[in-house]
């Protein structure tokens, strides 16, 4: 992947070949960045800049035989790390990504810009967590020991290293405080606030910022021959995250069965105040979403934060950035906007925040659920500060 091939960005790959042309190339950098903004794409094309030779100049595609490498992700000086868990196939001391590359290899073909839900699916494990641990540190190790194949660098890229354990960050901590020569780092996060504060600040850290939709349009436009007004539409819905936007074109996503689950859910909670019949259905529900996986479970409460973000837009008139549109015909959002306001999102978002930190943290899905949707009820009746 050429740096061409990378969405926008543009300051971030001029930062990236500047240095590298300068031979100032950081032992280890961090890629921070929300999902579909490009940080394993500008990983990959960084990587191949460094290992394959400068790739600006119009007739100067660097070496064909090292690009060659890259377009099958198999060159001998590119290593990845990514969450892996158990599956029927893979188990045990065996569970380290060395053993799910060609899945993993597939995976970045298809999308560079998917999710850590979509690396699940297609692992088939989307009721699992996966992580990265000790033993794929150690394999970091090991492997890094070793000379480089082509006599020049070799690159480490650590894909959503905030799923190491604690025994793999100590571990990677220390690699990092005595790299191997000519190695380099490359960390990629959505967020550091999971990340060792001793790793984070031994990295050059390279900040993302959502795509603009005008970029996302006009990919939509090139690549998937959309007509304009349609790829302005989905680059609007998308929100700055590419691999929403191509979910959004395949309508392979799972937006329509959260929304189900919300609609359900706020109008058993807006019953639910002083109506004790209710309760039963919100404890229903809440026991039906605690039976999906946590990750599941966790992208549908971000989900939630998404709607009610743009019942409170709808509720204050700043109609140019609510895209949604409810596909149930009986549920309408002007009509539940004005129940969202200044005067209970703060408190909204909050709980909800809490109830995604601890789903991460293995905690009971239906306790954490059945207490937001009681909290729930409270907030949705909450009067607007005036």
């Amino acid at each position: 992947m050429l740096f061409r091939d990378v969405l926008g960005q543009d300051h971030i790959k001029n930062f990236l070949t500047t240095t590298a042309d300068r031979g100032r190339i950081p032992h280890a950098q961090l890629f921070v960045g929300p999902e579909g903004c490009g940080t394993l794409a500008m990983a990959i094309a960084y990587a191949q800049y460094i290992l394959c030779g400068n790739q600006n100049g119009e007739n100067n595609n660097g070496n064909a035989a090292c690009n060659l490498k890259f377009d099958h992700f198999s060159h001998p000086d590119l290593h990845f790390i990514y969450p892996v868990t158990s599956t029927d196939e893979v188990k045990g001391d065996h569970v380290i990504s060395a053993n799910f590359l060609s899945q993993w290899r597939e995976f970045i073909s298809e999308n560079p810009y998917a999710s850590l839900f979509d690396w699940y699916k297609k692992l088939e494990i989307p009721k699992k967590q996966g992580i990265i641990s000790v033993k794929d540190a150690s394999e970091i190790g090991k492997t890094l020991a070793l000379k480089a194949y082509e006599g020049g660098y070799k690159v480490m890229i650590i894909w959503m290293a905030d799923k190491m354990n604690v025994a793999a960050a100590n571990k990677l901590l220390k690699l990092l405080e005595e790299p191997p020569e000519k190695t380099v780092f490359i960390l990629i996060t959505e967020s550091t606030s999971d990340l060792l504060q001793t790793i984070t600040s031994r990295c050059q850290v390279v900040d993302f910022l959502a795509l603009p939709e005008s970029v996302i349009a006009q990919e939509l436009i090139e690549k998937h021959q959309l007509e304009i007004n349609t790829a302005k539409k989905i680059a609007h819905q998308s929100e700055g995250n590419y691999n929403k936007a191509l979910h959004l074109l395949h309508k392979d996503d799972d937006e329509q069965i959260f929304e189900q689950w919300f609609i359900t859910w706020v109008r058993a909670a807006f019953k639910a105040k002083g109506n004790a019949s209710v309760i039963a259905d919100l404890l229903q529900w809440s026991s039906t979403i605690s039976k999906e996986g946590r990750e599941v479970q966790k992208n549908f409460l971000l989900f939630c934060m998404q709607y009610f973000r743009q019942a409170l837009l709808l509720n204050y008139q700043a109609k140019d950035l609510v895209y949604l549109e409810p596909s149930f015909e009986n549920f309408k959002l002007e009509k539940f906007a004005p129940f969202v306001h200044g005067g209970n999102i703060q408190d909204i978002y909050h709980e909800i925040e809490e109830a995604i930190y601890h789903i991460e943290r293995n905690g009971n899905g239906n306790v954490i659920l059945t207490d937001l949707s009681i909290k729930l009820t409270r907030l949705l009746h909450k009067k607007e500060n005036v």
